[in-house]
């Protein structure tokens, strides 16, 4: 159910307010929440997530993406969650929680052809972000 795309960072589809006692268990630090609240009918609230997680003595982060991409903000606010230690990061998917997973690697100087081997080692395409990690790697 967790994917990982690197030791310390994996990415889920929508999880359970039960999936974040799993998720602590495996040593994630810090749950990221990259769904906007509302979006379907049958997701959790952000809030009872949250909850779950200061029940389960983990860290909780809402950086929402929706509709209109990613921004310089949420790509920062991405890598301070993981500077914290092993994230598990969700959405509906999975795909927009890699998608900024990698944006926040390059930003942090990892090699964008790494990011891409990484991201299709755990199931998901991220070559067309190419442009985008080259831009935000440093130089």
């Amino acid at each position: 159910m967790f994917i990982a795309i690197t030791p310390a960072v994996s990415v889920a589809p929508q999880i359970s307010v039960a999936d974040v006692a799993i998720a602590a268990a495996q040593g994630f630090v810090t749950i990221v929440n990259n769904r906007p609240d509302g979006e379907a009918a049958d997701q959790p609230a952000g809030d009872a997530i949250a909850r779950a997680c200061a029940d389960a003595g983990i860290a909780y982060a809402a950086i929402p993406i929706d509709h209109t991409g990613f921004s310089l903000d949420q790509v920062e606010a991405m890598q301070a969650a993981m500077a914290a230690g092993p994230v598990l990061a969700f959405c509906r998917s999975g795909t927009r929680s890699c998608n900024l997973w990698a944006l926040a690697a390059a930003r942090a100087g990892n090699d964008p052809a790494a990011i891409i081997a990484a991201a299709g080692a755990g199931g998901y395409n991220v070559a067309g972000l190419m442009p985008l990690l080259r831009q935000l790697a440093p130089r």
